[in-house]
């Protein structure tokens, strides 16, 4: 009988590659070779486990237990091969500490379950660890009971709009067409958001049998994953994944021996973000430009060259295994009244620990942020607000930080909850500024199909512009407010609709910053430079000398024990002394 191996995981996810863990792995397996040790170990590539600590380094014995460690680079390699697996001392300056084990205490982890555990291109560690079993019980149901599993467990789609996957479902199956498409939206063009990337990297398979699942319940025999080209590691992944299930029986003419067929592409997307809006995806699939079409006919009915076409994302079809082999019970059991199981969320920003949290449904984000999170990254500047969404999402107050992170509640505040990215801010952050960030980023990527989105955000935008440049007008948020309703009144496309939200609640729930900038003329964060004196408030000032280092222009005039100058007449107001300063003393 074949002794199960002390595993040594080793995330070489997009994080972990940049960190140096390719050399990492390399040179483990060289050492277990050197140490004759290659026998009891095995060395596993896996991807990113959602901390970016790179590079982390798990030993994992077959009993369970498991000590890791964090930034770990190629030299440390060696010294963990003798110290820990030869002489059986963990190497106590590489381990993982307390933020490591906040970070993963408050989630539930079902999406990622894979993520940073098994090896992304070996299928035989998917499939071992009960992969495709649900597949096999599918094939074994007919269509309208698989469909009904999944009304049944409440899961709604996570690309943003929250519809019932399984209504899609339905209403795909019931149309009437002998060719049916399946497609996966992996576009994920949000800044800052990068949980299709890890699900896709980290877990190809449970992707691949989400989709086949789905094939099977709406009559389709091909599907689709649309992919941006800026994921090229996961589209190497998922390349070869595909190519695994194919030569293991879970894909091609016969899938499992059974009468059902279905075969996957991979569509590489040039980074559009309106690409995300699912009829410019088929669009896009179908080779002509990426701009959204008039709905009705919704997809369901008429999608990919004129078929019936279900498309859910990648996060959603991740979720399929899950709600099979456990059942929708299980599924629903999870999560909130009306927003049932987990959301992943990328957390970025001002916050101690970053990366990608999974926890159910109706967690509020105080729990989030101060849970998994680990609270501000920099305590004595503290919490301003947090936006949640994307750049169509909506900035939140501390106020709301008691608010459940579920489809209604978020969209109560005047937010989305989107696909899953969210930004903490700090109190050194503008609202104004953020606000003026985020239409800058729709305003780039928006189609300029209609006139609502073309015209009027740009418009917005350069009032954005006005009033951060010191410009603005009493009229200017009057207008603000007007040209936002309009718009999300009047734009073809999800983009358009949502576009104006980072404007309409910066205005709700940070007004004086805005009456600040227009009738005052200051910035309270000191982020636009129009509006910064640029002096240093003595009665604030630590006499630390920082600023005076970081001064590119020389304009600092500080000396030891004694308060820091700015001289105005060589400042170039790039705003490095406010970033470093301790104490916010410079105003």
């Amino acid at each position: 009988m074949c002794m199960e191996k002390t595993k040594i995981l080793v995330c070489l996810g997009t994080s972990g590659l940049s960190a140096g863990a390719a050399d990492v792995a390399d040179i483990f397996e060289k050492e277990l070779k050197r140490h004759k040790l290659a026998g009891k170990y095995r060395v596993v590539r896996t991807g990113d486990r959602g901390l970016f600590r790179d590079v982390l380094v798990d030993i994992v014995a077959p009993g369970g237990d498991r000590t890791t460690y964090e930034y770990v680079k190629g030299g440390d390699t060696p010294k963990i091969v003798e110290q820990h697996l030869l002489r059986g001392e963990p190497v106590k300056e590489l381990m993982a500490g307390e933020d490591y084990k906040q970070f993963f205490a408050g989630q539930m982890r079902i999406v990622l379950a894979n993520c940073g555990e098994i090896d992304p291109e070996n299928i035989y560690d998917y499939t071992t660890g009960g992969g495709y079993k649900a597949l096999t019980q599918v094939l074994a149901m007919p269509p309208e009971k698989v469909i009904e599993e999944v009304k049944n467990s409440g899961l709604r789609g996570r690309g943003g709009a929250g519809f019932l996957a399984g209504l899609k479902w339905e209403f795909c199956r019931a149309a009437k067409n002998d060719v049916k498409y399946v497609v996966c939206n992996g576009d994920e063009g949000d800044p800052g958001a990068f949980m299709d990337r890890s699900i896709l990297e980290g877990d190809p398979q449970a992707v691949i049998e989400g989709m086949i699942i789905a094939g099977y319940a709406i009559g389709a025999g091909e599907g689709y994953v649309y992919c941006r080209a800026e994921y090229p590691l996961a589209i190497k992944r998922l390349e070869k994944a595909i190519e695994q299930a194919r030569k293991n029986g879970y894909l091609g003419k016969h899938v499992l021996n059974s009468g059902f067929a279905f075969n996957i592409t991979i569509k590489q997307g040039a980074g559009a973000f309106v690409c995300g809006e699912e009829t410019a995806l088929i669009a896009s699939i179908e080779g002509r430009r990426g701009m959204p079409s008039p709905r009705p006919p919704f997809p369901a009915r008429q999608g990919l060259w004129g078929k019936p076409t279900l498309i859910n994302n990648v996060e959603t079809f991740a979720n399929i295994s899950h709600i099979i082999t456990k059942g929708a019970r299980w599924f629903a059991s999870i999560g909130s009244e009306n927003s049932k199981g987990t959301k992943v969320f990328a957390l970025a920003g001002k916050v101690k620990n970053t990366g990608l949290v999974e926890v159910p449904m109706g967690t509020t984000l105080r729990q989030l942020i101060y849970g998994p999170g680990g609270g501000m990254l920099h305590k004595n500047i503290g919490f301003k607000g947090v936006q949640i969404g994307g750049p169509s999402g909506g900035c939140l107050p501390e106020s709301l930080l008691d608010t459940p992170i579920d489809y209604e509640s978020i969209t109560q505040t005047g937010a989305i909850m989107g696909s899953g990215g969210m930004v903490v801010m700090d109190k050194l952050t503008c609202m104004v500024d953020m606000a003026r960030f985020f239409l800058d980023f729709t305003v780039s990527e928006s189609c300029g199909k209609c006139t609502p989105c073309r015209v009027g955000l740009k418009r917005m935008l350069e009032v954005l512009e006005e009033i951060c440049g010191g410009k603005g007008l009493s009229g200017h948020l009057a207008f603000l407010r007007e040209m936002a309703d309009a718009i999300k009144d009047t734009a073809l496309c999800g983009l358009g609709n949502t576009a104006p939200n980072s404007i309409l609640t910066t205005l709700k729930y940070f007004p004086e910053e805005y009456s600040e900038h227009i009738e005052d003329k200051i910035c309270r964060s000191s982020v636009c430079p129009a509006l910064v004196k640029f002096e240093v408030a003595q009665n604030k000032c630590i006499k630390c000398g920082r600023c005076v280092n970081v001064c590119p222009a020389g304009a600092v005039e500080w000396k030891k024990k004694e308060f820091a100058k700015i001289n105005k007449d060589k400042c170039i107001k790039c705003r490095a002394c406010i970033n470093i300063c301790p104490v916010m003393a410079i105003k």
